[in-house]
């Protein structure tokens, strides 16, 4: 297991300490992993770790080859595992209700938004049938599923989805725009449409963000993660390559005489 960050909060005794135990990078087994729902958490407690609510402790596990502890401890449970006070919670749901509840200030982070929640509820599988071949009904179908979201970002307004500040919602639609964006560009030549401009600005913001860019994996971990899925090789010299991070953004979010 290897440390990825232990910063952001104070070391002061009045603030708990949680770890979160994420999924090492699939190609060099130390950097941050591909994960979406690792990084959704990652994410909810970066927010409250700049907020000093706790003090936040990120481990990767390379499970190709876990550690005897980690083994020994948590036999062949998979990450994200979070850890508070000594006691370790093992599965998403659990991990989502016990932020919203038990940790310093996650609650904030939880609002009810029922309009946000189903339009963000099926979008990962839309990405999954896409990437299993090239389909232009696949590709349209999940076009129409972020124009969706688009109009409703242009609709509100506001920077995020549900106002000005960011929540859960945010946390979890980021990390599947990123993996739509880097994985749907390399396996089937899709690309977010340009004209989605409030999305382009939302994705935008998010990438000012350190809550994003401290959790966010590399490209190649993104593709490589696919790649296993679908039992393809990886290439010796993906190995070698510097991590990318795909940040940039095909508009000018400061122009607003364009049109939807």
């Amino acid at each position: 297991m290897s440390d990825e960050i232990a910063e952001n909060g104070t070391a002061n005794g009045d603030v708990p300490e949680i770890e979160l135990i994420i999924k090492a990078s699939t190609i060099d087994g130390r950097r941050k992993g591909a994960c979406l729902f690792c990084q959704e958490y990652f994410m909810d407690l970066y927010l409250l770790a700049e907020l000093k609510t706790i003090s936040l402790k990120v481990t990767t596990v390379d499970m190709q080859k876990p550690p005897p502890d980690f083994r020994t401890n948590f036999e062949a449970t998979h990450p994200p595992i979070l850890i508070d006070n000594g006691l370790a919670i093992l599965e998403n749901e659990k991990i989502e209700r016990h932020i919203m509840k038990s940790v310093p200030g996650g609650h904030n982070l939880f609002v009810q938004d029922k309009e946000v929640a189903s339009l963000i509820e099926n979008l990962y599988s839309k990405l999954k049938l896409v990437l299993v071949r090239k389909d232009e009904q696949k590709s349209a179908a999940l076009r129409a599923h972020l124009g969706r979201i688009d109009a409703l970002l242009e609709r509100r307004g506001t920077r995020f989805l549900t106002g000005d500040t960011m929540c859960c919602f945010d946390c979890e639609l980021m990390p599947r725009l990123q993996h739509i964006r880097v994985a749907g560009k390399y396996f089937v030549d899709f690309e977010i449409p340009t004209s989605f401009r409030a999305l382009w600005r939302y994705m935008y913001h998010m990438y000012q963000l350190d809550a994003f860019t401290q959790s966010c994996p590399a490209d190649q971990d993104i593709i490589n993660h696919y790649k296993l899925q679908q039992a393809l090789k990886m290439k010796k010299h993906e190995e070698l390559e510097t991590p990318t991070f795909t940040t940039s953004i095909p508009i000018d979010v400061n122009d607003t005489s364009a049109t939807e």
